[in-house]
Formats: structure tokens, sequence, C-alpha cells
């Protein structure tokens, strides 16, 4: 069995598990203004990244208790109606996390921020369930330092533990509990600041974390995620959209398209799309898609989700099935023999399906753009497709994530956001 060098990892939250500058900056920043108080000349923002929060307001904006006691609640109430959504988790965090849990490791969060937007943090990001424990401060001014809540996150035994923090405090803190220190260069304090306080080990980044706290240990299977929808169904806004969010969820995301995603592939695409080639007969068209499928995967999907990467793909073969089976009337059983050595065992693991119907697809496609080879194909093409689709659907609805795509496009967003983060993780909570 694998033996991992720790079998206690504790992780500071703000600047360590998640990026936070932007929420707690700005919400620092409306609560000063708020009572009538600015920044004082010289003192850099990201110092109130860290630290208890009416340390920071006393300690380093100089604010007196009074005030910094008014500011707390004005901070709060922009917290949590804006900042706490303006985190990001750090790339690798999630994998990370679930590499040391499935390990037997023991995972605790000691961070100096307070219980309640602590915890709003970690559910709407879905970390909580990793955690053997979590302590935090009770609230913003019962401030407990952070040695006691290192201590408190502890296990009652543990043989090796250590510390993940991005400030000296959390440093400081390991060391008075005599366990390794480790300075997430990644965050908010400097090398030499944790390298100062006595780190045991500093890592620039989350992929060198992963192989300090997981040495040689394999990473999780990724996952494959694909995004289908007739032309004009908004897929390619909500695709820019997904991926974004995702990241900001953590996850190691991977975009690419069909047809194309690597350099062979894309020069199929051009052939397959240009209007110059209007001749091309519908046997040539799906097998040209499949050849661009075989060398996508073989270079681009199969290698990034062995690695544990979320491949994001904008279309794959149920593409094929639809247009050259449906569309071109070739036959779904055809399209998908042809496809077979190119995709091999790489079916997504889930598909979003835009439900928007051809008409209105159509109509939104030929009001924005000049139209490819597909495109310019009549009504009747393109309700074949629909009812292909449809077909692909009815026979496995369980990997199919079914949006109507007739919605406004934030709506759309949300539920294609809701849909998948219950697919890939059903304990986060947005």
């Amino acid at each position: 069995m694998y033996s991992y060098p720790y079998d206690a990892v504790l992780f500071d939250l703000d600047g360590t598990l998640t990026n936070s500058e932007q929420g707690i900056i700005q919400s620092m920043l409306y609560a000063l203004e708020q009572v009538g108080a600015k920044v004082p000349a010289g003192v850099n923002m990201r110092c109130v990244i860290g630290p208890p929060l009416m340390e920071s307001l006393m300690g380093i904006l100089g604010l007196p208790c009074e005030q910094a006691r008014e500011a707390i609640g004005h901070y709060s109430r922009h917290f949590n109606r804006e900042g706490m959504y303006q985190y990001t988790v750090y790339p690798h965090i999630r994998s990370i996390l679930q590499m040391l849990r499935d390990g037997g490791v023991y995972v605790a969060l000691a961070t100096s921020k307070p219980v309640l937007p602590a915890m709003a943090v970690l559910n709407h990001f879905g970390l909580t369930h990793f955690f053997n424990r979590i302590i935090t401060e009770e609230d913003n001014e019962k401030i407990v330092n952070k040695p006691e809540l290192i201590r408190r996150a502890l296990p009652e035994r543990f043989g090796h533990a250590a510390m993940v923090g991005d400030r000296f405090y959390d440093v400081e803190g390991a060391l008075q509990n005599h366990i390794d220190a480790i300075g997430a260069g990644y965050g908010f304090g400097t090398e030499d600041e944790l390298l100062k306080a006595g780190a045991t080990h500093v890592v620039p980044d989350t992929e060198a974390l992963r192989a300090f706290l997981c040495p040689g240990a394999t990473v999780p299977r990724g996952f494959f995620l694909s995004v289908e929808g007739l032309d004009g169904s908004g897929k390619t806004t909500q695709v820019d959209r997904l991926e974004k969010s995702l990241k900001e969820y953590g996850f190691s995301v991977l975009r690419t398209r069909e047809p194309g995603g690597c350099p062979i592939s894309e020069e199929i695409r051009h052939t397959i799309l240009t209007t110059e080639h209007m001749e091309m007969c519908a046997p040539c068209e799906a097998l040209l898609y499949a050849a661009a499928r075989a060398q996508h995967v073989c270079e681009v999907i199969r290698p990034a989700v062995e690695r544990g990467m979320l491949v994001l793909c904008d279309r794959f073969v149920d593409s094929s099935i639809a247009y050259q089976g449906g569309g071109r009337e070739l036959g779904t059983d055809v399209v998908r023999q042809i496809n077979a050595p190119a995709v091999g065992e790489m079916l997504p693991d889930a598909t979003v399906y835009l439900n928007v119907d051809y008409r209105q697809a159509l109509s939104r496609r030929h009001s924005a753009s000049s139209l490819d080879r597909i495109e310019v194909e009549s009504g009747e093409f393109h309700a074949r497709v629909q009812a292909a689709y449809e077909e692909l659907i009815h026979n496995d609805p369980k990997r199919f994530l079914v949006i109507d795509g007739q919605q406004d496009a934030d709506t759309v967003a949300a539920d294609v956001l809701d849909a998948v983060l219950n697919r890939l993780e059903p304990e986060i909570e947005d």
C-alpha cells in the first residue's frame, strides 16, 4: 500500500485553499468607506488577508476599537452579499484533498476566519466533505491565536503532521505545535516571509504542493464533459461561461472542441466546414469527422483525463451521430461503427445538451455571422438532426444533462452550472 509522508495534514483557508484577494479586499474597502475611514498611506491591502478581522482593522488599518466594531458589521454584510462569490479555489486543491482522504490521511482546516463566513465559503465550493475537522474563530472579536487553532485541529494521535499556510502566522503556529510548516508560496505571503518564520518547506504552486504531500501517488482520473446542441443553440457562449465557473470552483479544466482540438484535427476541421467543398459527399464527411476525432482523442482527450484534468469539449461523437447519422441520413448505427476505432472507450462521462427548437436555433445562427457548410443546410436537415439528438437522449438519459436553451443566457448558464456541479460533486450546494 502507498505510504504518504504525513498521516495528518492541516490547511489554512485564505491564500492556501482559496484565492480570496478580491473578496476580502473589496469587502474591507467597502467597510472602511461606510465608517468614513481610509487606507493609511503605505499600507498594502494584501496585508489584511490572513490575520483575524479585528486585528487587521485595528493593528494594520489603525481604526479605534468602536469604529473597528462598526466596520466589522459592514464588512460581514458585503462579504456575505458579494465578497465570498469573488473567491476562487486554487487549481489542484480538490485533487490534493481527495488524494489525501483516499490515502487515509487525516485532513483538517485551521483558519482565523470566523465560523459563519468560513463555512459559507467551504459549502459554496463543496469543500466541506474533504475535512475530518474544521476549526475556525468563533466570531470577529473573540480572537483565538493561530497556535491554539492548530492545536484544536490536530487529531488526538498522529505520527507525522504538517500545517500548510501562506503567512508567517501559519508557520509560527505549526512550529509551536511541533509539526512541520509547509509554506504556500503561491498565496499572500512571500517566500522570504515564510522562510524567516521557519517554514520547513516552501512550495511555489499547488502542483508542487500535490507532489510534496502525495509523492508518487496516482492522480485520480479526471472527467470528460461534452457540450452538445444545434447550431445556434448558444453552445459556444455557454461553454465560455462554464469553463470560467468550473475554474473558479478549482477544477483543472482543459477546454477543447470538435472538429479540431489539435493541429491535425484543426486542418481537417477547415476541410470539412469550408463552403469551398460543397460537393463533399456524406460518407466522406462522416469519415473526416471520425479521423479528426481519432487524433483528438489520442493526442488531447485521453492523456488529459488520465492526468486528472476535467476535459470540457465543445461537441463530440454525439454530433456526428446527430448530424451525419440523422441529418445526412447515413444512419446512426453506421456512424457509430465509423467512429468506434476513433472513440474507443473515451465516451463522455456526462453531456450537456442545450435544448432549442431547430427553427429558433436557425434564426439565431443566420442573424449572427457567416454560415459554414453545415449551417447552410435546409430546415429539414436540421429537423432530422434535432430528432437524432432526441433519440440519443431517450436511449441514454443518465449521461445527458438536458437544459432549456431557450431561456435568457444568464438563466441557461446557471442551470448548466448547477447540473454539472451536481454530477461532478453532489456535495456542492450551488
